[in-house]
């Protein structure tokens, strides 16, 4: 399943970087629980992010792997999700999500195997060099290229597909 996440990512977003598809390995594994480190400041944030984003009639959610599912803040309007509840939900999941640090090299495995292939839309070069620095780094979060948020305007949360109203998981 992951393989095919990453290969729809792939064709979805042509401009990805090699850390994009780190992020998307990452997030999948571990949430995005690095983004509380104060749940009042979180929510803050979240509302000026969700005040800065144009709400479209998209879809609320996109499957990143492991139950894990991005949630678009331009989609929250349309699908009756206030920011409230999101910031909630977002909150719990990231207390609930422990990740596994063998898998995600597993992960990052398998994203090697697929950009040699040439089924990213980055070289095999560059991602060895990206994946020697973020080794070296310890395998942190990190954040989207430049290329890919001027590109996307990414805005969403990333949260446990679970933790999301009943009404709503099943919205695809």
């Amino acid at each position: 399943m992951l393989k095919e996440i990453l290969l729809t990512h792939a064709r979805q977003y042509p401009l990805m970087q090699p850390c994009d598809a780190v992020k998307l390995l990452y997030q999948s594994q571990f949430g995005g629980g690095h983004l509380i480190l104060d749940e009042a400041a979180c929510l803050e944030f979240l509302h000026r992010e969700y005040s800065a984003t144009t709400q479209t009639h998209g879809p609320l959610w996109e499957d990143i792997g492991n139950g894990m599912v991005r949630i678009y803040l331009s989609a929250l309007d349309t699908w009756g999700y206030t920011q409230q509840q999101l910031g909630q939900d977002f909150i719990r999941s990231a207390a609930a999500v422990q990740g596994s640090m063998d898998v995600f090299l597993q992960n990052l495995t398998l994203l090697e195997a697929l950009t040699q292939q040439g089924k990213m839309p980055f070289s095999f070069p560059e991602l060895e060099r990206y994946l020697a620095a973020y080794a070296a780094a310890g395998y942190p979060a990190v954040s989207h290229s430049e290329t890919y948020r001027n590109a996307y305007h990414p805005a969403y949360r990333v949260m446990q597909r679970c933790q999301l109203p009943v009404f709503l998981q099943q919205q695809m």
